[in-house]
């Protein structure tokens, strides 16, 4: 291996020992899955889908991606599914080519309430494409159903979206799927952030509501960098798989698609259901944490939840992420709803733990985690003291290479 290479390696399993994620969308993949992304299966082409390839010596390819496909359809309980998109975003793209037309009208939540970039962003693909229009949150800062329902017969959208980056509550999908279903819309579900725990049985599921559901397979799923596709409805599949080839991207990665099928495997297992089950609570008891101490935080029924930093300290989002990289934490800068800071400052910050929670983090430690985080914002302990305990705080949990 190059000596640089090397050396940024080792730095980065470093900074990943040693620290403390706390960034919503990340996590950490078992050996195994790691393992089939480095395999063999990255040196095979494979244009096409399984038993209908564009090159010949795709049988193993074939067993591998089939593998894929029906570890993911029992996982989730869907009919039908595609394994191919390389992200997140590619997943979006696919399903938006697949079953809209240009100029066609998307209606989906606010970016600046918990919606993702490729939900209607000004910058992103999904609003050059498509007209955009957003339902918002209510005063409760939950979803407003009552309003989405008014726009929704108001403007006849094509799709209605439901999917979020930083939404820290439950969606209602079967109110969702009623209001589409009441002007023929096609209701698609972005389950990013939630896969894991639908996977592990503590989030409602979309796939009986939905036409059409997007996922990474990064976040709470734990498997390697990539996206997904599910829907129970065989002709939406046929299009889904148009539109990934040769409609939008070329040979497909194998090698993650073997490490997705590990990833499906993984989260199917009795052990999964508990990792879940953990990640909520260490989220609710983090959350709560912060509460008790007397600062500004979303409620949270999932993986995550938002910290007004602006109340609770009187620092920017962007403040707060550079202080607590400082001392190997890790978080982001999130936009709070009715966020007047601009979107690179923002008021606030998103804590996510299943990171955290693969490693073995206890409420116990979430407690500390907490603690340690308010503390130190508030000048109550030094860099260096907070330095010290977060070195202490990751000693007890386990090392990336355990996994």
């Amino acid at each position: 291996m190059n000596e640089l290479l090397k050396s940024y390696l080792a730095n980065e399993t470093a900074r990943q020992n040693e620290g403390l994620e706390l960034i919503a969308s990340e996590n950490f993949a078992s050996q195994e899955v790691r393992a089939l992304c480095g395999s063999v299966l990255t040196n095979k082409y494979a244009e096409g889908f399984p038993g209908k390839r564009y090159y010949g010596g795709c049988q193993n390819i074939d067993d591998v991606e089939q593998l894929a496909i029906n570890l993911l359809c029992d996982l989730f309980g869907a009919k039908y599914a595609n394994v191919q998109p390389h992200s997140g975003s590619s997943a979006n793209m696919i399903t938006y080519y697949a079953l809209l037309n240009p100029g066609d009208t998307i209606l989906s939540l606010s970016l600046d309430e918990g919606g993702h970039l490729t939900h209607g962003s000004p910058v992103n693909f999904s609003a050059k494409y498509y007209q955009i229009l957003h339902y918002h949150l209510g005063s409760d800062a939950h979803i407003d159903y009552d309003r989405l329902e008014e726009l929704a017969l108001e403007k006849h959208p094509q799709m209605i979206l439901a999917g979020f980056s930083s939404y820290p509550f439950e969606i209602d999908f079967a109110r969702i799927s009623a209001i589409a279903k009441k002007i023929d819309a096609i209701f698609m579900v972005d389950m990013a952030h939630v896969a894991g725990l639908i996977a592990g049985g503590v989030h409602s599921s979309p796939i009986p509501y939905a036409d059409v559901v997007t996922s990474t397979t990064h976040k709470t799923l734990r498997g390697p960098r990539g996206g997904i596709i599910l829907t129970n409805n065989e002709e939406i599949i046929k299009k889904i798989n148009k539109a990934t080839f040769p409609g939008l991207q070329g040979g497909p990665l194998e090698n993650i698609i073997g490490a997705k099928a590990q990833c499906f495997y993984e989260a199917s297992l009795p052990a999964f259901k508990a990792y879940a089950e953990a990640v909520v609570q260490n989220t609710k008891v983090t959350a709560a944490t912060f509460a008790q101490l007397g600062d500004i935080v979303s409620g949270t029924e999932n993986h995550l939840f938002l910290l007004n930093t602006k109340e609770s300290f009187n620092l920017t989002g962007l403040q707060v992420e550079k202080m607590l990289e400082e001392i190997n934490v890790t978080v982001n800068k999130n936009m709070l709803p009715g966020d007047q800071e601009r979107p690179s400052v923002t008021s606030g910050i998103r804590i996510g733990l299943a990171a955290l929670t693969t490693r073995g983090l206890n409420q116990d430690g979430a407690k500390e985690v907490a603690m340690l985080i308010h503390q130190y914002l508030k000048g109550e302990i030094t860099k260096e003291e907070a330095q010290k305990r977060v070195v202490l705080i990751a000693k007890d949990l386990k090392n990336i290479e355990e996994l």
